[in-house]
């Protein structure tokens, strides 16, 4: 059976949100928003096929078919083998990027010894506790608190929620940090992040993007923006800020945590993608949660339970 995935766009929010806000994966992957906006580095698309939302993205220059753990609730072994199906015809075996511990106990009740993981450390998503964020309690966050309370004691701000009439100012901002911050070495990778965080910005409603900023002299010196990724966790996509105005960045990141609604119990901050100086930023937030992800790669079509429904005309669904 082939599967119809299509790419995925501004107007699929709500039939893949009708997934993942449902699920208990919290992994910023499964982001309407950094799906939507990354979609141009990656091609990504989905389909909807018996009850599961399907995901597949390209890597490797283009080159490389890989797909994310199904979300959703039916026959896990026949959504993984219809997967399977369509990497083996691209040459490939099955690879699931970004499985998380629940995905991965999932994967093995399905699939006895049936997928081989390996752990990206890189990749880890780090997990707090909104509550932690806001109030920055005990001696492990004095620094922070320091920090704000430099702000405070420098300047006067004004947090804003950012709409549209506030995008413009943001990607000034982000102009400036990209030229002060842009080497070499990580043009390319910038250079992508500035086309993601515009086309969110820019098409903030759309996406349900929430984002806030910190203003001082009527002047914009930080900004962050995120979305839902389940019913209880928010995921922190981007976070600019001016480093000349002191404790800029505990700032932004407490008050736009404070604005956030409070059926979020968790804020994931994404990955480190294991560059030291954000690795260090981040674990000094001290997270409740380094959220491991693996890739699993399927060992081969005999491993494992079988589907005895996979070849009796499954039902797709409109994707």
């Amino acid at each position: 059976m082939n599967i119809s995935f299509k790419p995925i766009t501004l107007d699929d929010k709500e039939v893949i949100t009708s997934f993942t806000l449902n699920s208990p994966y919290m992994n910023c992957d499964f982001s309407f928003v950094n799906m939507c906006s990354w979609r141009f580095l990656y091609n990504s698309e989905y389909a909807v096929v018996d009850g599961f939302l399907l995901i597949r993205f390209q890597v490797e220059d283009n080159s490389h078919f890989v797909y994310m753990c199904p979300v959703g609730t039916g026959n896990l072994a026949c959504a993984v083998e219809l997967l399977e199906e369509d990497s083996l015809k691209r040459g490939h075996p099955l690879w699931l990027l970004g499985v998380t511990p629940e995905g991965r106990i999932a994967l093995e009740n399905t699939f006895p010894d049936g997928f081989r993981y390996m752990p990206e450390r890189d990749y880890f998503d780090y997990i707090y506790l909104r509550e932690d964020l806001i109030n920055l309690t005990g001696k492990k966050y004095q620094p922070k608190r320091n920090h704000i309370n430099k702000f405070t004691k420098l300047y006067r701000y004004e947090y804003m929620p950012i709409t549209p009439e506030l995008v413009p100012e943001c990607l000034e901002l982000e102009r400036k940090w990209y030229q002060a911050n842009r080497t070499d070495d990580d043009a390319e990778e910038l250079s992508n992040e500035r086309r993601s965080l515009t086309y969110a910005l820019r098409h903030a409603d759309k996406l349900g993007l929430i984002g806030g900023s910190i203003c001082v002299d009527r002047q914009i010196v930080a900004f962050s923006f995120g979305a839902p990724i389940n019913a209880n966790t928010f995921g922190v996509h981007v976070e600019k800020a001016d480093i000349n105005y002191e404790g800029v960045y505990s700032m932004i990141n407490r008050e736009f945590t404070a604005h956030l609604s409070e059926q979020y119990i968790y804020v994931n901050r994404e990955e480190d993608l294991g560059i030291p100086g954000l690795r260090q930023a981040k674990q000094s937030y001290h997270p409740a949660l380094l959220l491991e992800k693996y890739t699993a790669v399927k060992k081969s079509r005999s491993s494992g339970k079988k589907c005895s429904e996979c070849n009796q005309g499954n039902r797709l669904v409109h994707a």
